[in-house]
This record gives structure tokens, C-alpha cells and sequence, in this order.
């Protein structure tokens, strides 16, 4: 699976919970099974790790306990569209750019993994 790939699966298990400009918190969909739940988790960490490199991203707080993560970004950097049209599917010009960013630090990290 490619980074695209696995970055649009994850985030079919992810809603926006509450979204100001700077600043987003979302939340992990509830899972029933053990393995996927630990799964869903395993990749949210990996996409904080990611995520912490990108210009734009200030912080990133995962809370495991309530399936949730906030992102503190730089709204002049990544227009607060982006993260709404990324998560629901839209194509969007801020989404492709939000996506494109992400596609490649993940790509990258996962390439310096040994």
C-alpha cells in the first residue's frame, strides 16, 4: 500500500471534532476489534511523527485514552480549508497541497526507517 493510500484509509477513521484557525482537534473513530484498534493508533503516531516536520505545524498532541489529536499549524502556511476537504474527499486545491505534503513526509520517513 502507498502512502496515498494508507494516508485516505486513515483518514476515513478520522473526524474533525472541533476546528478553529491555528488550531484542530480530531478524533479517531471507535473501533471493535483489538488488532485494527491498535493498528488505527499504530498509524496516528506515525502521522504525528510526520507531521511534526512539516512547515506550517506548530504541535501535535495524540491522546490515545480519548481517540483523539490536536494539530497546532500556522493558518498562513496551510489554509484551514484543507484540513475539511482533505478529510472528507474533497478535491480541492488546498487539499492536494495539504495532501502533497503529507504524501511526501511520509514517503521520506518511512524511506529512513531501517
Amino acid at each position: 500500500m502507498n502512502a496515498t493510500e494508507l494516508f485516505t484509509r486513515f483518514a476515513a477513521s478520522v473526524q474533525i471534532a472541533h476546528h478553529i484557525p491555528g488550531r484542530i482537534r480530531l478524533k479517531l473513530a471507535p473501533v471493535t476489534l483489538d488488532d485494527a484498534e491498535r493498528s488505527t493508533l499504530a498509524q496516528a503516531k506515525g502521522f504525528q511523527r510526520v507531521l511534526d516536520d512539516i512547515p506550517g505545524i506548530r504541535g501535535i498532541r495524540l491522546n490515545p485514552l480519548a481517540r483523539s489529536c490536536t494539530v497546532d499549524y500556522d493558518a498562513s502556511v496551510i489554509p484551514p480549508s484543507a484540513w475539511g476537504d482533505l478529510l472528507e474527499g474533497v478535491n480541492s486545491p488546498a487539499a492536494g497541497v495539504l495532501m502533497t505534503i503529507i504524501v511526501d513526509r511520509y514517503a521520506e520517513a518511512t524511506r529512513a526507517q531501517p
